[in-house]
C-alpha cells in the first residue's frame, strides 16, 4: 500500500517537471496550422522536449504501479496534483513565480490529496470482458478522429485547450487500460486487445500533448490535461471496475476527489508572477 501511493507521488513529480521541459522544447519550434508530422518530428530533436518525454515514461511506469493496488481516482487525482510541481517548476524555470491565491490552491490541493489517501480502498479491479477491450478501441478511433479535425476548424488557442483535453483522455485511457489489465496479469498479457489499446492511447496522448504545448501555455493546457485525464477514468472506475473508497469513507473520497481536482485546475489558471520571460 505505501509502495503504491509513493509511486504515484514519484509520477505526480516527473509529470510536472516532464511538461515542463516537454514545453520548453516544444516552443521551440513553431507551431503550424494542422497536426504536421514534420513539426511534430522536429519537436522530438529537442533535447528538453526528449528529457521530459523520457520524465513522462518514468511516470507512466510508476502510475502503473499505483494503479494495480489503488483504484483509479485516487491515482488520477495524484497525478492531477502534478500540476502543482507545473507550477513551482516552471518557477524555477521559466521565471514564473507562484502568485498568492496559486498557492492558495496549492495548499487546497494538498488537502485534497490527503483525503483522497485516507480514503482510497487498495483492492485489485474487477474482471473485464470483451465488451470493455472492444469499447477502448472505440475510444482509440473516436479520439484519434477529433484530434485530427480540431486544428483544422478551431482557432490556436481553442486548439491548444482541446487537444489538452484530448490528450488527457487518452492518458486516462492507458490507466483505464492498465486497471483493468492489473486483474488478470500474466503471460497471456501480451497478446491482450487492452494492452495495444494501452499502446494506442499513449501515442495518441504524447502526439496530441505535443501539438498542444506548441499553441498555448504550459499552465492552461495541462489544466485541461489533467482535468479530463481524472475525471473520465475516475467514472468509469467506479462504475465498470468496481473502484471504491473504504467503508463509511466515501464522503471524504468524493469531496477531495472534488478538491483536488477543482483546485488543479484553479491553480493552473491563475496568472503567476512573471520576472522575465525564460528563452531557452
Amino acid at each position: 500500500m505505501l509502495v503504491a501511493y509513493l509511486a504515484a507521488l514519484g509520477c505526480a513529480v516527473a509529470y510536472g517537471l516532464g511538461s515542463v521541459l516537454q514545453s520548453i522544447g516544444a516552443r521551440r519550434v513553431e507551431s503550424g496550422q494542422g497536426l504536421d508530422p514534420r513539426l511534430l518530428a522536429r519537436v522530438a530533436t529537442q533535447g528538453p522536449y526528449l528529457v521530459g518525454l523520457g520524465l513522462d515514461t518514468l511516470g507512466w511506469l510508476l502510475s502503473l504501479v499505483a494503479l494495480v493496488r489503488l483504484p483509479i481516482f485516487v491515482v488520477q487525482a495524484v497525478v492531477a496534483g502534478s500540476i502543482g510541481f507545473v507550477v513551482l517548476f516552471a518557477a524555477l524555470f521559466q521565471r514564473q513565480h507562484p502568485s498568492a491565491r496559486q498557492l492558495g490552491f496549492l495548499a487546497a490541493l494538498v488537502a485534497g490529496l490527503a483525503g483522497l489517501a485516507i480514503s482510497g480502498a487498495a483492492e485489485r479491479p474487477h474482471p473485464v470482458g470483451a465488451e470493455f477491450a472492444f469499447a477502448m478501441w472505440v475510444a482509440v478511433l473516436l479520439i484519434a478522429l477529433f484530434g485530427v479535425i480540431a486544428p483544422r476548424l478551431l482557432t490556436s488557442s481553442t486548439t491548444a485547450s482541446v487537444l489538452a483535453g484530448l490528450a488527457g483522455l487518452a492518458f486516462g485511457g492507458t490507466a483505464l487500460c492498465a486497471r483493468s489489465l492489473a486483474s488478470h496479469l500474466s503471460i497471456h498479457s501480451l497478446l491482450s486487445p487492452l494492452l495495444w489499446a494501452m499502446a494506442a492511447f499513449g501515442a495518441l496522448g504524447l502526439t496530441f500533448f505535443a501539438a498542444a504545448l506548441q499553441r498555448g501555455s504550459v499552465t492552461i493546457t495541462t489544466a485541461w490535461l489533467f482535468t479530463t485525464e481524472t475525471v473520465a477514468p475516475a467514472v468509469v472506475g467506479l462504475i465498470v471496475l468496481g473502484d471504491r473508497a473504504r467503508p463509511g469513507l466515501g464522503w471524504l473520497a468524493a469531496g477531495s476527489f472534488v478538491l483536488s481536482v477543482v483546485s488543479a485546475i484553479g491553480l493552473s489558471l491563475v496568472s503567476p508572477h512573471e520576472e522575465s520571460v525564460a528563452q531557452p
